[in-house]
């Protein structure tokens, strides 16, 4: 047993999924700004529909951690309903520094301008997802996305590979680290309302995962005509961040868990049309050794249904990520057939 009363602290530092090679795209419009390779456009079924649904982005929910926090029975039915009927929301007094949130978004910024020579000393592995470049490529024929990504393990800490983390710019992996202290913090908090609202212990949810895993990927968007959306009822709808707002999206082990009642929604992070972007995410996931599947309580208790078998959550995910399905389509992969 290790610290944290599950594993190991020196197990070793898993890997993930294998990736083809592709074009590093901040290059591909440094050279020609105005060409979008065939590769990276998305067939027109795919793309948003004429319809207007900009409305619905000022309906979005939006949740105050501080007022879960307190237990805050109206705060946590909002919840309750955004997880229900969106599958995502966007956080507000969540405790997170402003200034340790800008100075990540500062040294993040600062690691894209470096040449791509020094940029690629940190280059992602074909056999796993560490490091600088294009994750999840699983096919010369598939479609690709408009960005480049840094994505580092960060917890626990001997899951870190530090050959993958930048030493330019200075003290990148301190400020990655606080920020994603800070961003782990918010995620244990609602963990515990997410317990609440499935009628259980608060540190039900965070027992499940046995070993709280974490991972922090930042995209460079270079400068491309398509707009910022997630999926609600079929239809892409424009987000409008609120500033300093976290955005949260529901997980496919929490939709497995609710036996479908939470919904892991469909989004894209994409560009500007005339200036680059960058986004930050961070993902929190079980241990690889997790068994995930409806928890009984959440089974109906008059059909019995259950929705999805039970999966090892390592296999769950590498299956998802070697597939490389477009949309949400993986869950299907734990759907019970018939």
């Amino acid at each position: 047993m290790g610290s944290n009363g599950n594993f190991l602290d020196n197990e070793e530092a898993p890997t993930y999924a294998p990736s083809i090679p592709v074009p590093n795209v901040q290059e591909l419009v440094r050279k020609d700004p105005l060409q979008v390779p065939q590769r990276y456009v998305r067939e027109v079924e795919d793309r948003p529909k004429d319809t207007d649904t900009s409305y619905l982005s000022s309906v979005i929910p939006v949740i105050d951690l501080s007022l879960l926090f307190m237990g805050n029975n109206e705060e946590l039915t909002k919840l309750d309903l955004a997880c229900l009927e969106w599958g995502f929301f966007q956080v507000v007094n969540h405790g997170v520094a402003k200034q340790v949130s800008q100075k990540m978004k500062d040294a993040a910024a600062e690691f894209f301008e470096l040449s791509l020579e020094e940029k690629n000393k940190y280059a992602m592995p074909s056999d796993d997802i560490q490091g600088y470049g294009h994750a999840y490529v699983v096919s010369e024929d598939q479609i690709l996305d408009w960005s480049d990504a840094l994505i580092l393990l960060v917890h626990p800490s001997h899951y870190r590979k530090l050959k993958f983390w930048p030493n330019s710019p200075k003290g990148l992996l301190e400020i990655i680290e606080e920020y994603s202290n800070a961003i782990r913090k918010v995620a244990t908090e609602l963990f515990q309302s997410f317990s609440l609202i499935m009628e259980m212990d608060k540190e039900a949810l965070l027992g499940l995962h046995k070993q709280l895993v974490q991972a922090y990927r930042v995209n460079y968007y270079p400068p491309c005509s398509k707009p910022d959306q997630i999926k609600h009822n079929n239809e892409w709808v424009p987000v409008n961040p609120i500033p300093d707002a976290l955005v949260v999206n529901v997980g496919d082990v929490f939709e497995i868990w609710s036996n479908g009642k939470y919904k892991s929604v469909e989004h894209r992070a994409v560009a500007n049309y005339n200036k680059a972007r960058i986004s930050y995410a961070s993902f929190l996931f079980p241990h690889d050794e997790v068994e995930i599947g409806p928890l009984s309580h959440m089974v109906d208790s008059k059909t019995k249904q259950q929705l999805f078998k039970k999966v090892r959550y390592g296999e769950y995910l590498r299956s998802s990520m070697n597939k490389k399905m477009e949309g949400k389509a993986h869950t299907q992969m734990a759907k019970i057939e018939g």
